[in-house]
Protein backbone atom coordinates (compact mmCIF):
# COMPACT_ATOMS: atom_id res chain seq x y z
CA UNK A 1 0.00 0.00 0.00
CA UNK A 2 1.55 3.61 -0.82
CA UNK A 3 1.80 5.82 1.82
CA UNK A 4 -0.70 8.29 2.60
CA UNK A 5 0.43 12.16 3.05
CA UNK A 6 -1.83 15.20 4.02
CA UNK A 7 -1.84 18.39 2.39
CA UNK A 8 -2.85 21.40 4.78
CA UNK A 9 -2.51 24.75 5.53
CA UNK A 10 -3.42 27.78 6.72
CA UNK A 11 -1.24 31.06 5.60
CA UNK A 12 -1.19 34.70 6.55
CA UNK A 13 1.21 37.14 6.87
CA UNK A 14 -0.40 39.04 9.44
CA UNK A 15 0.77 42.94 10.34
CA UNK A 16 -0.32 43.82 13.58
CA UNK A 17 -0.43 47.45 13.22
CA UNK A 18 -3.10 47.71 10.56
CA UNK A 19 -6.29 48.58 12.14
CA UNK A 20 -8.59 46.82 9.80
CA UNK A 21 -8.71 42.77 10.59
CA UNK A 22 -8.41 40.44 8.28
CA UNK A 23 -11.49 38.46 8.00
CA UNK A 24 -12.96 34.96 5.86
CA UNK A 25 -13.84 37.22 2.69
CA UNK A 26 -9.96 38.49 2.36
CA UNK A 27 -9.13 34.25 2.64
CA UNK A 28 -12.39 33.47 0.09
CA UNK A 29 -10.87 36.38 -2.25
CA UNK A 30 -7.71 34.91 -2.27
CA UNK A 31 -7.76 31.15 -1.76
CA UNK A 32 -9.99 28.75 -0.08
CA UNK A 33 -9.51 25.31 -0.79
CA UNK A 34 -10.86 21.97 0.07
CA UNK A 35 -9.60 18.37 -1.34
CA UNK A 36 -9.00 18.64 -5.26
CA UNK A 37 -9.16 22.04 -5.66
CA UNK A 38 -5.89 22.19 -4.17
CA UNK A 39 -4.23 20.08 -6.48
CA UNK A 40 -6.16 21.64 -9.05
CA UNK A 41 -4.98 25.22 -8.61
CA UNK A 42 -1.64 24.42 -7.25
CA UNK A 43 -0.49 21.49 -9.42
CA UNK A 44 1.35 23.24 -11.83
CA UNK A 45 1.94 26.85 -9.60
CA UNK A 46 5.56 27.77 -9.09
CA UNK A 47 4.33 27.46 -4.83
CA UNK A 48 5.81 24.70 -2.47
CA UNK A 49 2.38 22.88 -2.59
CA UNK A 50 3.04 22.43 -6.77
CA UNK A 51 6.48 20.74 -5.36
CA UNK A 52 5.06 18.91 -2.52
CA UNK A 53 2.57 17.41 -5.13
CA UNK A 54 5.34 16.89 -7.60
CA UNK A 55 7.27 14.69 -5.17
CA UNK A 56 4.83 12.61 -3.67
CA UNK A 57 3.29 11.58 -7.46
CA UNK A 58 6.86 11.33 -8.96
CA UNK A 59 7.33 8.42 -5.21
CA UNK A 60 3.82 7.14 -6.03
CA UNK A 61 2.29 8.22 -2.41
CA UNK A 62 -1.11 9.22 -2.39
CA UNK A 63 -1.99 12.75 -1.68
CA UNK A 64 -4.40 13.58 0.43
CA UNK A 65 -5.17 17.51 -0.31
CA UNK A 66 -6.62 18.36 2.90
CA UNK A 67 -7.54 22.12 3.54
CA UNK A 68 -5.47 25.11 2.54
CA UNK A 69 -6.73 28.75 2.97
CA UNK A 70 -4.81 32.17 1.90
CA UNK A 71 -5.23 35.71 2.19
CA UNK A 72 -3.19 38.69 0.78
CA UNK A 73 -1.21 40.15 3.67
CA UNK A 74 -3.32 42.28 6.05
CA UNK A 75 -4.16 43.28 9.73
CA UNK A 76 -4.54 40.95 12.58
CA UNK A 77 -7.00 37.97 11.54
CA UNK A 78 -10.03 37.96 13.52
CA UNK A 79 -11.13 35.66 16.35
CA UNK A 80 -14.25 34.06 14.62
CA UNK A 81 -12.23 34.01 11.36
CA UNK A 82 -9.55 31.83 12.80
CA UNK A 83 -12.24 29.50 14.63
CA UNK A 84 -14.02 29.07 11.53
CA UNK A 85 -10.55 28.52 9.35
CA UNK A 86 -9.52 25.73 12.23
CA UNK A 87 -12.57 23.93 12.55
CA UNK A 88 -12.71 23.32 8.92
CA UNK A 89 -9.68 21.92 8.57
CA UNK A 90 -9.08 19.68 11.36
CA UNK A 91 -12.81 18.38 10.72
CA UNK A 92 -11.07 17.60 7.07
CA UNK A 93 -8.44 16.38 8.17
CA UNK A 94 -10.59 13.81 10.43
CA UNK A 95 -12.54 12.93 7.37
CA UNK A 96 -8.75 11.71 5.89
CA UNK A 97 -7.00 9.80 8.75
CA UNK A 98 -5.38 7.39 9.14
CA UNK A 99 -2.18 9.08 7.47
CA UNK A 100 1.52 7.92 7.21
CA UNK A 101 2.25 11.71 7.05
CA UNK A 102 1.46 15.00 6.50
CA UNK A 103 2.81 18.10 4.80
CA UNK A 104 2.06 21.16 6.35
CA UNK A 105 2.05 25.04 4.93
CA UNK A 106 2.20 28.00 7.38
CA UNK A 107 3.65 31.08 6.45
CA UNK A 108 5.31 31.63 9.67
CA UNK A 109 3.88 35.31 10.34
CA UNK A 110 0.66 34.32 10.83
CA UNK A 111 -1.63 36.27 13.89
CA UNK A 112 -5.05 35.97 15.21
CA UNK A 113 -6.83 38.13 17.71
CA UNK A 114 -6.43 35.08 20.49
CA UNK A 115 -3.12 33.53 19.22
CA UNK A 116 -0.67 35.68 18.62
CA UNK A 117 1.47 32.81 17.22
CA UNK A 118 -1.56 31.46 15.17
CA UNK A 119 1.04 29.02 13.21
CA UNK A 120 2.55 27.30 16.24
CA UNK A 121 -1.21 27.04 17.55
CA UNK A 122 -2.65 25.14 14.65
CA UNK A 123 0.66 23.18 14.45
CA UNK A 124 0.46 21.74 17.66
CA UNK A 125 -3.66 20.83 16.76
CA UNK A 126 -2.52 19.01 14.33
CA UNK A 127 0.65 17.25 16.05
CA UNK A 128 -2.21 16.68 18.80
CA UNK A 129 -4.48 15.00 16.35
CA UNK A 130 -1.84 12.57 14.51
CA UNK A 131 0.14 11.77 17.81
CA UNK A 132 3.90 12.05 18.00
CA UNK A 133 4.22 8.51 15.84
CA UNK A 134 3.29 10.36 12.51
CA UNK A 135 5.91 12.36 10.18
CA UNK A 136 5.28 16.15 10.44
CA UNK A 137 6.88 18.03 7.50
CA UNK A 138 6.23 21.68 5.82
CA UNK A 139 7.47 24.94 4.79
CA UNK A 140 8.12 28.40 5.96
CA UNK A 141 8.22 31.76 4.60
CA UNK A 142 11.19 33.21 4.59
CA UNK A 143 9.94 36.51 6.80
CA UNK A 144 8.69 34.10 9.38
CA UNK A 145 8.63 35.04 13.16
CA UNK A 146 9.47 31.50 14.54
CA UNK A 147 8.05 30.23 17.58
CA UNK A 148 9.43 27.01 19.46
CA UNK A 149 6.16 25.91 19.16
CA UNK A 150 6.04 25.65 15.62
CA UNK A 151 9.20 23.77 15.71
CA UNK A 152 8.25 21.10 18.66
CA UNK A 153 5.36 20.47 16.68
CA UNK A 154 7.03 19.52 13.62
CA UNK A 155 9.76 17.06 12.72
CA UNK A 156 11.17 19.47 10.34
CA UNK A 157 11.06 22.98 8.71
CA UNK A 158 12.09 24.44 5.45
CA UNK A 159 12.14 28.22 4.33
CA UNK A 160 12.48 29.67 0.99
CA UNK A 161 15.74 31.32 0.45
CA UNK A 162 15.09 33.49 -2.32
CA UNK A 163 13.97 36.83 -1.53
CA UNK A 164 12.18 37.73 -3.90
CA UNK A 165 9.74 34.45 -3.62
CA UNK A 166 10.67 32.69 -6.84
CA UNK A 167 11.77 29.34 -5.66
CA UNK A 168 8.75 28.78 -3.32
CA UNK A 169 8.42 25.30 -5.55
CA UNK A 170 11.67 24.27 -5.25
CA UNK A 171 11.26 24.22 -1.17
CA UNK A 172 8.02 22.36 -1.59
CA UNK A 173 10.42 19.63 -3.27
CA UNK A 174 13.02 19.93 -0.65
CA UNK A 175 10.48 19.41 2.37
CA UNK A 176 9.14 16.50 0.52
CA UNK A 177 12.31 15.63 -0.21
CA UNK A 178 12.87 14.99 2.65
CA UNK A 179 9.85 13.56 4.29
CA UNK A 180 10.11 10.67 1.48
CA UNK A 181 13.51 9.62 3.25
CA UNK A 182 12.31 9.72 6.15
CA UNK A 183 9.52 7.18 5.41
CA UNK A 184 11.44 5.00 3.86
CA UNK A 185 13.88 4.96 6.71
CA UNK A 186 16.70 6.69 5.59
CA UNK A 187 17.08 9.41 8.01
CA UNK A 188 15.97 10.52 11.48
CA UNK A 189 15.79 14.37 11.23
CA UNK A 190 16.22 16.55 14.18
CA UNK A 191 15.58 19.97 14.10
CA UNK A 192 16.46 23.30 16.66
CA UNK A 193 15.48 26.72 16.27
CA UNK A 194 18.19 29.70 17.14
CA UNK A 195 16.28 32.98 17.63
CA UNK A 196 19.05 35.38 16.86
CA UNK A 197 18.92 38.47 19.08
CA UNK A 198 17.95 40.92 16.09
CA UNK A 199 15.86 41.61 13.06
CA UNK A 200 17.29 42.07 9.39
CA UNK A 201 15.63 45.20 8.34
CA UNK A 202 13.09 44.59 5.18
CA UNK A 203 15.22 46.90 3.54
CA UNK A 204 18.93 44.97 3.61
CA UNK A 205 16.63 41.27 3.22
CA UNK A 206 17.19 41.39 -0.90
CA UNK A 207 18.75 37.93 -1.50
CA UNK A 208 20.85 38.84 -4.64
CA UNK A 209 22.96 41.91 -3.07
CA UNK A 210 25.22 42.21 0.32
CA UNK A 211 24.93 41.31 3.00
CA UNK A 212 22.63 38.77 2.44
CA UNK A 213 24.03 37.61 -0.68
CA UNK A 214 27.41 36.43 1.20
CA UNK A 215 25.30 35.30 4.81
CA UNK A 216 23.51 32.76 2.17
CA UNK A 217 27.22 31.89 0.83
CA UNK A 218 28.20 31.23 4.25
CA UNK A 219 25.14 29.11 5.10
CA UNK A 220 25.90 27.13 2.23
CA UNK A 221 29.35 26.37 2.90
CA UNK A 222 27.74 24.97 6.35
CA UNK A 223 25.40 22.61 4.37
CA UNK A 224 28.04 19.80 2.73
CA UNK A 225 28.23 18.50 6.00
CA UNK A 226 26.49 14.96 5.17
CA UNK A 227 25.00 14.98 8.84
CA UNK A 228 23.36 18.56 7.96
CA UNK A 229 19.78 17.83 6.22
CA UNK A 230 18.87 21.10 5.76
CA UNK A 231 19.14 25.17 6.89
CA UNK A 232 17.16 27.79 6.71
CA UNK A 233 17.67 31.39 7.27
CA UNK A 234 14.08 33.31 8.62
CA UNK A 235 14.43 36.70 8.58
CA UNK A 236 11.28 37.58 10.32
CA UNK A 237 8.70 39.95 9.52
CA UNK A 238 8.57 43.72 11.54
CA UNK A 239 5.31 44.41 11.40
CA UNK A 240 3.69 41.74 13.69
CA UNK A 241 4.19 43.34 17.19
CA UNK A 242 4.71 39.63 18.75
CA UNK A 243 6.90 37.95 20.77
CA UNK A 244 8.91 35.73 18.36
CA UNK A 245 9.52 38.56 16.19
CA UNK A 246 13.04 38.85 14.62
CA UNK A 247 15.44 36.86 12.70
CA UNK A 248 16.01 32.50 13.33
CA UNK A 249 17.70 30.21 12.41
CA UNK A 250 16.11 26.53 11.57
CA UNK A 251 18.67 23.44 11.44
CA UNK A 252 17.60 19.67 10.76
CA UNK A 253 20.03 17.05 10.82
CA UNK A 254 20.29 13.73 10.54
CA UNK A 255 19.75 12.18 14.23
CA UNK A 256 22.50 14.42 15.37
CA UNK A 257 21.31 17.35 18.07
CA UNK A 258 24.55 18.24 18.80
CA UNK A 259 25.42 18.92 15.40
CA UNK A 260 22.28 20.62 14.33
CA UNK A 261 23.20 23.40 17.20
CA UNK A 262 26.58 23.57 16.58
CA UNK A 263 25.92 24.74 12.61
CA UNK A 264 22.99 26.84 14.12
CA UNK A 265 25.40 28.60 16.39
CA UNK A 266 28.39 29.42 13.60
CA UNK A 267 25.44 30.94 11.33
CA UNK A 268 23.95 33.09 14.42
CA UNK A 269 27.81 33.79 15.41
CA UNK A 270 28.10 35.32 11.47
CA UNK A 271 25.03 37.50 12.00
CA UNK A 272 25.96 38.82 14.92
CA UNK A 273 29.01 39.70 13.69
CA UNK A 274 28.30 41.37 11.27
CA UNK A 275 25.28 43.44 12.61
CA UNK A 276 25.60 46.57 11.19
CA UNK A 277 25.51 45.34 7.74
CA UNK A 278 22.33 44.19 8.54
CA UNK A 279 20.30 47.99 9.37
CA UNK A 280 18.89 49.14 6.55
CA UNK A 281 18.67 53.12 5.21
CA UNK A 282 15.34 54.37 4.51
CA UNK A 283 15.15 57.59 1.85
CA UNK A 284 12.02 60.01 1.51
CA UNK A 285 10.46 60.18 -1.40
CA UNK A 286 12.03 63.61 -2.71
CA UNK A 287 15.60 62.43 -2.20
CA UNK A 288 14.71 59.36 -4.04
CA UNK A 289 13.37 61.59 -6.98
CA UNK A 290 16.62 62.79 -6.82
CA UNK A 291 18.34 60.05 -7.46
CA UNK A 292 16.94 59.38 -10.70
CA UNK A 293 17.36 62.77 -12.64
CA UNK A 294 20.71 60.98 -14.48
CA UNK A 295 18.96 57.29 -14.76
CA UNK A 296 18.56 56.47 -18.83
CA UNK A 297 16.68 53.34 -17.42
CA UNK A 298 13.20 52.80 -15.73
CA UNK A 299 13.35 52.80 -12.11
CA UNK A 300 11.35 51.42 -9.46
CA UNK A 301 10.60 53.67 -6.53
CA UNK A 302 9.11 51.14 -3.55
CA UNK A 303 6.99 51.96 -0.82
CA UNK A 304 8.26 50.40 2.21
CA UNK A 305 5.21 52.05 4.33
CA UNK A 306 2.90 50.69 1.82
CA UNK A 307 3.85 47.24 0.65
CA UNK A 308 0.94 45.26 -0.05
CA UNK A 309 3.14 42.35 0.59
CA UNK A 310 3.79 43.43 4.06
CA UNK A 311 0.37 44.22 4.70
CA UNK A 312 0.11 47.83 3.90
CA UNK A 313 -3.43 49.42 2.34
CA UNK A 314 -2.08 49.94 -0.93
CA UNK A 315 -3.82 53.43 -1.33
CA UNK A 316 -0.58 55.61 -0.29
CA UNK A 317 -0.68 58.76 -2.53
CA UNK A 318 2.81 60.21 -1.87
CA UNK A 319 4.54 59.35 -4.95
CA UNK A 320 2.09 59.93 -7.29
CA UNK A 321 1.87 63.65 -5.73
CA UNK A 322 5.35 63.79 -6.03
CA UNK A 323 5.48 62.94 -9.44
CA UNK A 324 2.73 65.24 -10.26
CA UNK A 325 3.98 68.07 -8.52
CA UNK A 326 7.43 67.93 -10.24
CA UNK A 327 6.22 66.61 -13.18
CA UNK A 328 10.00 65.92 -14.51
CA UNK A 329 8.80 62.19 -15.58
CA UNK A 330 6.52 59.80 -17.03
CA UNK A 331 5.40 57.48 -14.32
CA UNK A 332 3.09 54.53 -13.63
CA UNK A 333 1.90 53.84 -10.33
CA UNK A 334 -1.06 51.23 -9.11
CA UNK A 335 -3.17 52.14 -6.47
CA UNK A 336 -6.12 50.32 -4.39
CA UNK A 337 -9.20 52.08 -5.09
CA UNK A 338 -12.76 50.91 -5.47
CA UNK A 339 -14.62 54.11 -5.58
CA UNK A 340 -12.39 55.20 -8.19
CA UNK A 341 -12.85 52.09 -10.37
CA UNK A 342 -16.19 52.33 -10.12
CA UNK A 343 -15.85 56.01 -11.44
CA UNK A 344 -13.74 55.03 -14.18
CA UNK A 345 -16.46 52.69 -15.09
CA UNK A 346 -18.98 54.84 -15.61
CA UNK A 347 -16.90 56.51 -18.51
CA UNK A 348 -16.15 55.12 -22.10
CA UNK A 349 -12.81 54.47 -23.60
CA UNK A 350 -11.12 57.46 -24.75
CA UNK A 351 -13.15 59.78 -22.26
CA UNK A 352 -11.34 62.32 -20.46
CA UNK A 353 -13.04 62.79 -17.12
CA UNK A 354 -11.75 64.09 -13.53
CA UNK A 355 -10.46 61.44 -11.48
CA UNK A 356 -10.68 61.19 -7.60
CA UNK A 357 -8.46 59.14 -5.78
CA UNK A 358 -8.67 58.91 -1.98
CA UNK A 359 -5.90 57.02 -0.31
CA UNK A 360 -3.27 57.73 2.56
CA UNK A 361 -0.22 60.52 2.88
CA UNK A 362 1.83 61.79 5.25
CA UNK A 363 -1.33 63.50 7.62
CA UNK A 364 -3.91 60.33 7.16
CA UNK A 365 -6.16 60.10 4.87
CA UNK A 366 -5.73 61.87 1.58
CA UNK A 367 -7.79 63.22 -1.82
CA UNK A 368 -6.14 63.46 -4.81
CA UNK A 369 -8.06 64.89 -8.04
CA UNK A 370 -6.47 64.56 -11.49
CA UNK A 371 -7.54 64.87 -14.94
CA UNK A 372 -7.17 61.64 -17.05
CA UNK A 373 -8.27 59.76 -19.92
CA UNK A 374 -9.57 55.91 -19.76
CA UNK A 375 -7.34 53.12 -21.51
CA UNK A 376 -9.31 50.45 -20.62
CA UNK A 377 -11.56 48.27 -18.07
CA UNK A 378 -11.00 45.12 -17.16
CA UNK A 379 -11.96 42.08 -14.95
CA UNK A 380 -8.19 42.11 -13.33
CA UNK A 381 -7.73 38.41 -13.58
CA UNK A 382 -4.86 37.50 -15.38
CA UNK A 383 -2.21 34.20 -15.47
CA UNK A 384 1.57 34.76 -14.57
CA UNK A 385 3.84 31.48 -15.95
CA UNK A 386 6.94 32.74 -14.92
CA UNK A 387 7.62 32.44 -11.21
CA UNK A 388 6.97 35.48 -9.40
CA UNK A 389 7.18 36.50 -5.62
CA UNK A 390 4.53 34.02 -4.03
CA UNK A 391 4.41 31.34 -6.80
CA UNK A 392 0.90 32.02 -7.76
CA UNK A 393 0.10 31.72 -11.57
CA UNK A 394 -3.51 32.70 -11.37
CA UNK A 395 -4.35 36.17 -9.88
CA UNK A 396 -7.57 38.21 -9.17
CA UNK A 397 -7.08 41.90 -8.81
CA UNK A 398 -10.88 42.76 -8.84
CA UNK A 399 -12.52 44.93 -11.78
CA UNK A 400 -9.48 47.33 -12.38
CA UNK A 401 -8.97 50.66 -14.75
CA UNK A 402 -6.45 51.98 -16.25
CA UNK A 403 -6.15 55.49 -16.92
CA UNK A 404 -3.87 57.96 -18.37
CA UNK A 405 -2.64 61.22 -16.94
CA UNK A 406 -2.56 64.70 -19.34
CA UNK A 407 1.17 64.58 -19.34
CA UNK A 408 1.16 59.93 -20.64
CA UNK A 409 1.64 58.61 -17.77
CA UNK A 410 -0.36 55.69 -16.29
CA UNK A 411 -2.31 55.11 -13.46
CA UNK A 412 -4.21 51.58 -12.91
CA UNK A 413 -6.76 51.17 -10.01
CA UNK A 414 -7.91 47.77 -8.60
CA UNK A 415 -10.98 47.07 -6.72
CA UNK A 416 -8.47 44.00 -4.90
CA UNK A 417 -5.06 44.42 -2.71
CA UNK A 418 -2.81 43.22 -5.19
CA UNK A 419 1.17 43.13 -4.94
CA UNK A 420 1.54 44.56 -8.67
CA UNK A 421 3.07 41.17 -10.09
CA UNK A 422 3.40 41.13 -13.82
CA UNK A 423 2.39 44.70 -15.54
Amino acid sequence: MPFRVALIGIYHESNTFVPQATVTADFRNGHYLRGDAIRKEYQAAHNEIGGMIEVLDREGMEVLPVFYASATPGGTISANTYSELLNTMMADLEKVLPVDACLVIPHGAGVSEEFPDMDGHWLSLVRNKLGNSIPIFGTLDLHANVSPLMVSSTNALVAYKENPHVDMRQRGVEAANLLVQHLKGATNPVQVLVQVPLAISIEQQFTGNEPCKSLYKYADELCPDPEILSLSILHGFPYADVVEMGTSIIVVANGNREKALETAKKLEKYILDRRESFVGHKNDVPSSLNRIESSKKPVLLLDMGDNVGGGGPANNCCILEAFEETKKHKYFVCIYDPAAVQIAGNHHHGETFELKIVGTGEDGVKTYRLKVKLLRITNGEFQEKNPRHGGQINFKMGKTAVVTTEQGSVIMLTSLRVMPFSL
